[in-house]
């Protein structure tokens, strides 16, 4: 009976999935709670390869009310921003471009105001779009390896309690479709602080663009 009852529940596991991801899309709380408790055994039951749970991984291992630390290596500036409810890093690439490059702490193309609006619209999305927003910069965790945009913030190394990004030059034009990973999940990205000069440096020194962080904001 417990055989059949573990085989009944291994076969329903992805019904159960659209579900999961309607209430951790619509709740802060929910996704707090249980997150990081679901997170690491849906990710198992994922790499066993028999069924698709990409979806509620993503969902668990969104971050909200998190604070990175991002450093902008061409100019050695550096910056505090919270996100929250950002479904992948490509809305996330999108979110920093808007704050960074449209708030004129660094330079570059800020992405258009219908793909910010894609990411952050409260209202869930309706249908496929064909906007497109392109690069602006090139995700890369402390030691230098590229963080991919399919990737997750939940991927941004932590360094000495904080989550650590830098944000180095393109290393080619890329362009992706602006619509968000998850509909009804309306992305954030907020500055809160630009790093003085030296809390700059300090940051830097942490990384292996050691030699960066000479022209911050005092």
């Amino acid at each position: 009976m417990e055989a059949t009852r573990l085989a009944l529940a291994w076969c329903s596991l992805e019904t159960w999935q659209p579900p999961a991801l309607a209430v951790l899309c619509r709740s802060v709380e929910v996704r707090r709670q249980y997150g990081a408790a679901l997170l690491p055994a849906c990710r198992e039951v994922a790499a066993l390869e028999r069924h698709d749970l990409k979806c509620l991984a993503y969902a668990l291992a969104v971050l909200d009310e998190e604070t990175l630390v991002v450093l902008h290596e061409p100019t050695g500036t550096g910056f505090e921003i919270r996100i929250g409810g950002i479904g992948d890093n490509f809305q996330l690439h999108t979110l920093l471009a808007h704050v960074l490059i449209g708030g004129g702490h660094v330079p570059g193309t800020a992405p258009s105001a219908e793909s910010v609006r894609l990411a952050t619209d409260p209202a869930p999305a309706q249908g496929r779009t064909e906007t497109v927003t392109t690069g602006a910069f090139e995700l890369l965790a402390p030691d230098g390896e590229r963080l991919w945009n399919e990737g997750l913030p939940d991927d941004i190394p932590v360094v000495e309690g904080r989550r650590l990004l830098v944000l180095g030059e393109p290393a080619y034009r890329r362009g992706w479709n602006a619509d968000r990973f998850f509909p009804h999940l309306p992305g954030t990205a907020e500055l809160t602080r630009v790093l003085p000069a030296d809390e700059a440096r300090a940051w830097f020194g942490r990384t292996a663009f050691a030699g960066s962080g000479g022209v911050g904001e005092s």
